[in-house]
Formats: structure tokens, sequence, C-alpha cells
């Protein structure tokens, strides 16, 4: 038999996925120092696409953590009070899989660029 969560569980699964973020939001800040170090340098023109990409991705992905992070804060501030209901379990899973989504996203970029990276030192 599978036990319905509970507040509190919902509550600390918010609570990680916003630290986890919070993370994700800085090595994003230290990856763009990187790429901001390697512009620096004059690099020929073929990297030069690269580097526009790998900006823009940043960029994105740091729009899409701020997203992601005040809708599981919204959804964190209705738990209060609240029972559990299948609505309010509902949610938690579609952010649990946007969530999941946006690490995989994350994952793949920070892999694509530390390749990028091999290539261009």
């Amino acid at each position: 038999m599978v036990q319905a969560p509970d507040i509190a569980q919902l509550s600390q699964d918010c609570h990680n996925w916003r630290q986890q973020l919070r993370s994700d939001r800085n090595e994003i800040g230290e990856l763009k120092h990187r790429l901001q170090e390697i512009a620096a340098k004059n690099p020929p023109k073929d990297l030069l696409t690269d580097v526009e990409h790998y900006h823009n991705q940043f960029y994105i992905q740091l729009i899409n953590i701020h997203d992601l992070k005040h809708a599981i804060k919204d959804y964190e501030h209705n738990l209060s009070g609240q029972d559990v209901s299948d609505e309010l379990v509902g949610k938690h899973d579609h952010l649990h899989q946007e969530y999941q989504n946006l690490e995989h996203i994350i994952s793949d970029l920070r892999t694509d660029f530390n390749i990028f990276l091999s290539r261009s030192s």
C-alpha cells in the first residue's frame, strides 16, 4: 500500500528543490564567468558562435530557474493550512516533473559546456 504524503513531506521536497535550484543558479554564474574569460581572449571566429550560444543558454536557464523557484515557492506557500488532496498532490507531481526536466537540461548544458571548454583551451 502506498502511503499518501503529508504536508511536511511535500514542503520538504519543495525546500530541497529550491536549494538545488539555488546551487544550479550559482553554478551557471560560475560557468558564465568562465565563458567571459574565453570571450575576453579574442577567440577565433568559429568559437564565437559557440560563445554566443552558451551565453544565450545560460541566460535562458537562469530565467527558467527563477520561474520554477517562484512557482515552487508559491505552491509551498499554499501548502500551509491545507489538507493533502488529489489536486495538491497533482500540482506537486507536476512541479516535480518540471524540476526533473530542468535538472536534465542543466546537466546536459554543463556536459556540453565542459566539452566546449576542453576544445577551446
